[in-house]
């Protein structure tokens, strides 16, 4: 194991230290103009600019790295690539202004926008900050944006264009969601679940919602080949590929079991006068019982846990709105131990796996020093 690992490991250090500056939305928007507004903006730049920087400064990190580069120059060359337009269009642009084959201004490109929106979509949902961004981080879901820069660019502004139906501003979030489309058409898959579930959120949670999730399980199990048909037909390259192997994610399982059981354990626990932050809950675990049926069944999905992550990155803002309605400072303490024990038990298992072949986030090399 080289020392490079140390780099993301000061990384999450620093970024929780900035984090504990860091105010809640509604604090920001009632305090412009005072120090503690100043502070926290400045520590949100600066978790960005670091997140960003160790991103756009990588080189050779991650198994899709020289692929990507690959696709640029075909890209250049008017030839095709599965990408979408969007994609293709900036690094034409980004390397017609730098030149043929400058791939670094590229990844740096895309490095700076998807960490913008991770970090936007913290600032607008995040109810207890430094708890959201020690998950974000011992997730996986930023070093795990290393690689696969198109679709983590579309989780990034899944995640935060969330924020736009919690104001009910449909036309901004469909906008957005097509902008995310240019990049990763799987992102239109958030339009019908997420309003589904919004407006699903503003019921009270009914004995019939869990079996309606145990028929939609039982029905995605039955009618699995026509929905490969239709998959197939708008990803057909990944028909018989590599990533057409039945696999299915057991920890992600687990993880969503988790949350519901915490879930189960908030309310048995706890309790809360504010109706919109109850409304909030219910939208994430909705999402979370979703991406569930998704992990449980999507063995017959080429890479089905990107489906998933659509629903179930939103746990990090769930999990910590969780314990924070606990009364009971003793049961309070204990889950806050159990989650973040968890997590960093995650985290030492995923930056172990860094070095595998087909992962390749560590050793972590950049342009500056190589």
């Amino acid at each position: 194991m080289d020392k490079s690992i140390l780099v993301y490991l000061i990384l999450t250090a620093l970024v929780l230290c900035f984090a504990v500056y860091v105010k809640a939305e509604n604090f920001a928007c009632e305090n412009r103009g005072t120090l503690s507004y100043a502070r926290s903006r400045v520590a949100e730049f600066a978790i960005w600019f670091l997140l960003a920087g160790v991103s756009a400064c990588r080189i050779a990190v991650g198994n899709d790295y020289w692929p990507y580069r690959f696709n640029f120059r075909l890209i250049m060359q008017n030839r095709h690539v599965s990408s979408e337009i969007g994609f293709n269009s900036i690094v034409r642009a980004i390397q017609g202004l730098f030149g043929y084959d400058k791939y670094l201004p590229v990844f740096g490109f895309f490095s700076l926008i998807t960490v913008f929106f991770f970090v936007s979509a913290m600032h607008h949902l995040a109810e207890n900050y430094i708890f959201s961004l020690f998950l974000l981080m011992t997730g996986g879901y930023y070093f795990n944006s290393l690689n696969s820069v198109r679709y983590y660019l579309a989780l990034a502004i899944a995640l935060w264009a969330i924020h736009f139906i919690f104001r009910e501003d449909y036309i901004s979030f469909f906008l957005w969601i097509l902008i995310g489309a240019n990049f990763h058409k799987s992102i239109l898959l958030v339009i019908p679940v997420y309003i589904a579930v919004y407006f699903l959120s503003k019921l009270d949670l009914k004995a019939w919602m869990a079996a309606g999730y145990v028929l939609i399980t039982a029905a995605a199990m039955i009618l699995k080949d026509p929905l490969r048909t239709l998959l197939f037909k708008i990803y057909p390259f990944y028909e018989a590929s590599e990533f057409d192997n039945g696999d299915v994610s057991v920890t992600n399982i687990l993880k969503c079991i988790a949350v519901i059981v915490l879930f189960l354990i908030s309310y048995r626990f706890g309790s809360s006068e504010d109706p919109k932050k109850e409304r909030r809950y219910r939208f994430f675990l909705h999402l979370n019982a979703i991406a569930l049926i998704v992990f449980v069944c999507g063995g017959f999905i080429p890479e089905s846990d990107r489906i998933g992550y659509y629903m179930s990155a939103a746990n990090v803002f769930l999990i910590p709105g969780l314990i924070g309605r606990i009364k009971e400072d003793r049961v309070k303490r204990f889950m806050t131990f159990c989650v973040v024990s968890a997590f960093l038990l995650y985290f030492a298992f995923l930056l172990h796996g860094m070095y595998d072949i087909n992962i390749r986030l560590l050793p972590y090399r950049n342009w500056i020093f190589q």
